[in-house]
């Protein structure tokens, strides 16, 4: 992986939300959910798809703070604009861990 400079990586404007609505996401290639998830008023309500059906329900998301992308531009993931990235890591069998802080946080809040 080659090195990127600090500069670079200042322009990925990652922020803290909080999931809003989820629902499954069937038309998905893969088993995927969909997600609406709050960055406060600055940013507001973004749509994102995640393949995260292996730890993760639709029953159980709402409410959850997550880690997103927020400066990508938009993508066409079958019928839904995903509007946003949000984070994960993978874990042993390479699923998808959503990351989040670790303590009570404002939503809207950008990584640093």
């Amino acid at each position: 992986m080659s090195e990127i400079t600090f500069d670079d990586f200042m322009k990925v404007d990652i922020r803290v939300g909080v999931i809003t609505r989820a629902e499954p996401f069937p038309e998905a290639r893969k088993p995927a959910i969909k997600l609406w998830v709050d960055f406060g008023e600055e940013l507001g309500e973004k749509k994102s798809s995640a393949q995260i059906t292996k730890h993760y329900d639709v029953e159980t998301l709402v409410g959850r703070k997550v880690m997103a992308v927020v400066n990508f531009p938009p993508r066409q993931i079958g019928p839904v604009m995903s509007e946003v990235l949000v984070l994960g890591v993978p874990d042993e069998e390479n699923e998808v861990v959503l990351l989040k802080p670790d303590l009570d946080v404002p939503i809207g809040g950008r990584l640093y």
